[in-house]
This record gives structure tokens, sequence and C-alpha cells, in this order.
């Protein structure tokens, strides 16, 4: 760099004054030696251009690369989701038929024992009146009301409903 410097201010000088054969063909050497030196540094920044286009090409052929990955990744992941609200969908299918399964048994168990704590609870009652009351008397009362329900149809599908008939 110091030498083309000094080459410049001697042409700046050498139009300003006359110059000698000796400083001319001084002068033409220099020349020659800044002309050799520009066409290798520009041989050498011609190569350097052509290794950062090759390095700009590696690098998006890079990019392109790592983009394709992280587009069949996001697509796996896309797809695990997929299977993840699958299996999710699923599992509150599950959840829905087992409340309703137990919602269901709940129903029927309570169903049941209503029917079964009446059943008990007229047996229990009859008993009591067997006890209460002589057997003549209940036996009275009893054909009484069947005798009854022969004319009342009413009378006659309540002794029907509990057996009394």
């Amino acid at each position: 760099m110091k030498k083309i410097l000094s080459v410049l201010l001697f042409l700046f000088t050498a139009f300003a004054y006359p110059l000698s054969p000796s400083e001319e063909s001084r002068l033409l050497k220099d020349i020659a030696e800044i002309k050799a030196t520009l066409k290798t540094f520009m041989e050498q920044t011609d190569k350097r251009f052509e290794d950062v286009n090759t390095r700009i090409m590696e690098l998006r052929e890079d990019m392109n690369k790592r983009f394709e990955l992280m587009g069949k990744r996001i697509t796996e992941l896309r797809e695990d989701m997929n299977r993840r609200f699958e299996q999710l969908y699923t599992f509150l299918w599950i959840i829905t038929g087992i409340f309703t399964t137990l919602t269901a048994s709940v129903i029927a168990f309570a169903y049941w024992d209503r029917r079964t704590i009446i059943r008990k609870t007229k047996e229990e009652t009859f008993e009591e009146m067997e006890r209460e009351l002589r057997p003549e008397k209940f036996k009275k009362l009893l054909n009484t009301l069947r005798e009854k329900a022969k004319t009342d149809k009413e009378l006659e599908a309540i002794l029907k409903k509990y057996g009394l008939l």
C-alpha cells in the first residue's frame, strides 16, 4: 500500500517537473511493478469472490436441507398431535360410556330397591294385620272384600293387584 502511494505521489510530481531518463526508466519499472501487483491483487480478489460464492451456495444448500428437515419434523409433530387428539377423543368416549353405565346402574338399583322395599313393607303390613287381628276376623274381612269385589270392579282390580283374590 505504501508503495502504491509513493508511486502516485511520484507520478503527481513527475507531471509537475520534467523527468530525467533514469527517473523515467525507474518510473516505468515502478508502473510495471504496480501493474503486476494489481494483476495479482485482482486475481486474488476474483478467487476470494469465487470462494465466497461457493461458500454462499454451500450455505444455501445447507439451509435448504435444514428447511426440508424442519418441514418433515413439523409434519411428524402434526401427525403426533393428531394421534394424541384421537387418543384423547377415544378416552373421552370411554369416560362417557363409564359414566352412562354407572348412571344407568344406579337408577336400576334404585328402582329395584324401591320395588323390594314396597313388597317387603306390604308383606310386613299383612303380617302385622294378621297378628293384630285374630285370624278369624282377618279371614272374615278378606272374605267380605272378596264378595264385594264380585260386584265392584275397582275393588276386584285392587285385590288382584295384591294377590288377595
